[in-house]
């Protein structure tokens, strides 16, 4: 049961833990990917989502969850972009089965919201690896915090969780805009003399 342990874990280091929300800063720049991706799908990029609560986690909820993520990963085969499209960055579905980190997140975003999770709460964030390379996931906005779901791992995690640079993510009032990240915050000790 990995919803239980997944909120046990949550509540266990709730108060000694960093925030399990995310926290944003100002608008910022739009990913050349993403900007053409919505100059090819207007639609997609001008959704004003109407409920903007987080999703409530239940066991069907967090099931779905980690079902998407999980299957996702499994039927998309890695493929870059220039190997795919012969452009550095093209943001697609993977229709035809093949596509890289933008690919996967598009897919999960767009099976999750048909389960009916709010747009809202299904935001493709842009990470810095620990190698230093750019990457994307979906950020999925909960009552018990947000979680990521990434085409590298089946396990979904909090956000605090991950080895990642969290860079900016979509707005949760407008597809089309993107915010700042505020980072992880990190735990300092203090010196008692």
């Amino acid at each position: 049961m990995i919803f239980a342990s997944t909120v046990i874990a949550w509540e266990a280091g709730a108060s000694a833990a960093p925030s399990p929300v995310m926290s944003t800063g100002s608008i910022t720049s739009q990913p050349i990917g993403h900007y053409d991706f919505c100059q090819r799908r207007p639609d997609e990029c001008s959704i004003h989502p109407s409920d903007r609560r987080p999703v409530k986690i239940t066991q069907k909820t967090w099931d779905e969850i980690v079902e998407v993520n999980a299957s996702v990963n499994k039927w998309v085969k890695p493929v870059s972009d220039f190997d795919h499209y012969g452009v550095v960055q093209y943001w697609n579905y993977p229709d035809d089965g093949m596509g890289n980190c933008e690919h996967y997140a598009l897919e999960k975003r767009r099976e999750l919201m048909e389960k009916g999770i709010s747009l809202a709460n299904l935001l493709i964030t842009v990470v810095r690896l620990p190698d230093g390379e750019g990457h994307a996931v979906v950020t999925v906005r909960t009552d018990r915090g947000d979680f990521i779901l990434d085409n590298l791992s089946d396990q979904v995690k909090n956000w605090t969780q991950t080895p990642y640079h969290f860079l900016k993510r979509q707005a949760i009032n407008d597809t089309g805009r993107w915010v700042d990240i505020i980072q992880k915050p990190t735990v300092v000790a203090s010196v008692v003399n």
